[in-house]
C-alpha cells in the first residue's frame, strides 16, 4: 500500500514538471516572433528616409579600416605631384675697389688679377605632371633664370627639365622633360569656377623640403586681387585658402575633395598666420599651351598707376587745404602717374583724371579697370571717359603688349 501511494505521488510530480517544461519550451520558441512582431510596429512607425538610415548604418568594423576623402583624392593625384631642384650660377665682379689707380699701387698683382667669383644657387618647389608625355605646370618664380632644373617623381625617378616658357604676370611657368618613351602620371585638372567658399581645399607639394606633404584646409575667399595680396605686379584673382602652404608648396596643386586640380599654390604672406593663396586653375588652362609652345602671352597694358577713388576718399582729399588736387566726389579710378612712351601718354591722358567708363562701361575700382584691359586684348582701341577739372573728356587708347 505504501508502495503504491509513492508511485502516484512521483507520477504527479513527474507530470507537473514535464507540464513546466513543455510550458517553458513554447515560450522560448515564441520569443523570435514576438520580438520580430515589436520590431514590425516600431520600423511601421518610421518613414522611409527614416528606415533607410537606419538600414544603411555603417558597420564600425569596416569604417575604422575605411579610407577618407582626403587619402583618396591624394591617392588619385600625388603620383603626378613633382619636386622641382633648380641651379643657378652667378658671377660676381670683382670689387672696383681692386681697380682704383689709386689704391691699385697698394695691392700685388695676384691680388689685383682675381677672377670674378662665383656663386651656385639652388632652389626647391613643387609642380604637378598635366601631359603624360613630360608637361609640368609650376610657379615662374620656381624656375625663374634656372640653368639646370630636375624633376623627381614620387616613385623616386627622375628627369632633367626644360624651361618652355614662363609668364611673370600670371606667376606660371611649364617645364617639359624627356621621358624616352616612358607614360607619367598625369593629374586630373578640375573646374575653378565652381569652387565655392566654404569648399575643402588639400595642398599637396614639398613644403620645407618635406617631400609629399599634405595639408587640409577650406577655400576661404574667391577673387582676392594681387594687389590686395601685395603683389601688384601680378595679374590675377587668387583662391585664398586656410591650408596650410609653405615655401617648397610652390607650383604645387591646390585640390578638392574629388582630387581634382583647382588652383595651383604660389602666394605666402609672412604676416598672415594660416592664410595661402593660389592661383585658379581655369586660368592655367587658357595659357599653359602657349607657354608649352615657348610663345609670349599677350597681356595689353595702357601705362597708368592708379588707385580705387570713392566719394568719401575725395571729400576727404577735397577738405585737406594742402591738397594739390581737387576730385569729383564721384566712384571711379584715379590716375596717379602716367609712364613714359606708352598708349596713355600717347592718347593725352593725364595725372589726376577720373576715369569713370570704358566702352561705356562704368569703373568702380582699379581691379575692374585693370580686368576690362586686359579681356581687350592686345591692339585694341578703347573708349575712356574721364572727368579732369570738373570737365567730361573723351580719350582713345590702343593697348600695347606689356613688357617685363
Amino acid at each position: 500500500m505504501k508502495l503504491l501511494n509513492f508511485c502516484r505521488i512521483t507520477t504527479k510530480i513527474i507530470s507537473q514538471l514535464l507540464a513546466i517544461f513543455i510550458v517553458f519550451t513554447f515560450i522560448v520558441a515564441c520569443l523570435p516572433t514576438v520580438s520580430a512582431m515589436a520590431a514590425s510596429r516600431v520600423f511601421e512607425s518610421l518613414s522611409s528616409p527614416q528606415l533607410v538610415a537606419l538600414q544603411t548604418l555603417p558597420d564600425p568594423s569596416n569604417t575604422r579600416n575605411s579610407n577618407s576623402f582626403v587619402t583618396a583624392a591624394v591617392n588619385r593625384v600625388g603620383a603626378a605631384v613633382v619636386r622641382i631642384d633648380t641651379e643657378r650660377l652667378i658671377t660676381r665682379p670683382n670689387n672696383p675697389f681692386f681697380e682704383d689707380p689709386f689704391f691699385e699701387r697698394f695691392f700685388d698683382d695676384n691680388l689685383r688679377v682675381q677672377p670674378p667669383s662665383q656663386e651656385l644657387l639652388k632652389g626647391q618647389g613643387s609642380g604637378f605632371i598635366v601631359d603624360s608625355k613630360g608637361i609640368i605646370l609650376t610657379n615662374a618664380h620656381v624656375v625663374d633664370k634656372a640653368d639646370k632644373v630636375t624633376v623627381s617623381l614620387n616613385d623616386g625617378r627622375k628627369f632633367i627639365g626644360e624651361v618652355k616658357g614662363t609668364d611673370k604676370v600670371t606667376d606660371l611657368a611649364v617645364v617639359e622633360v624627356e621621358t624616352k618613351g616612358e607614360i607619367l602620371p598625369v593629374a586630373a585638372l578640375g573646374n575653378s569656377d565652381s569652387v565655392q567658399v566654404g569648399d575643402w581645399a588639400i595642398a599637396v607639394g614639398n613644403p620645407l623640403g618635406f617631400n609629399n606633404t599634405v595639408t587640409l584646409g577650406i577655400i576661404s575667399t574667391l577673387k582676392r586681387p594681387s594687389s590686395a595680396v601685395g603683389i601688384p605686379d601680378k595679374r590675377l584673382d587668387f583662391i585664398q585658402t586656410d591650408a596650410a602652404i609653405n615655401p617648397g608648396n610652390s607650383g604645387g596643386p591646390l585640390l578638392n575633395d574629388l582630387g581634382e586640380v583647382i588652383g595651383i599654390n604660389t602666394a605666402i604672406r609672412p604676416d598672415a598666420m594660416g592664410i595661402g593663396f593660389a592661383i585658379p586653375i581655369n586660368k592655367a588652362k587658357e595659357i599653359k599651351d602657349v607657354l608649352a609652345r615657348g610663345e609670349q602671352v599677350p597681356h595689353p597694358f595702357v601705362g597708368i598707376q592708379m588707385i580705387t577713388l570713392t566719394p568719401e576718399i575725395a571729400k576727404q582729399n577735397n577738405s585737406d587745404p594742402n591738397s594739390v588736387l581737387l576730385l569729383p566726389e564721384v566712384k571711379g579710378v584715379l590716375v596717379t602717374k602716367v609712364l613714359s612712351n606708352t598708349p596713355a601718354e600717347t592718347s593725352g591722358m593725364r595725372i589726376g583724371d577720373v576715369i569713370v567708363e570704358i566702352d561705356n562701361q562704368s569703373m568702380v575700382n582699379s581691379e575692374q579697370l585693370q580686368r576690362t584691359v586686359e579681356a581687350g586684348g592686345v591692339g585694341e582701341k578703347l573708349q575712356f571717359k574721364i572727368l579732369r577739372n570738373g570737365i567730361e573728356k573723351e580719350l582713345f587708347v590702343m593697348t600695347e603688349q606689356m613688357n617685363y
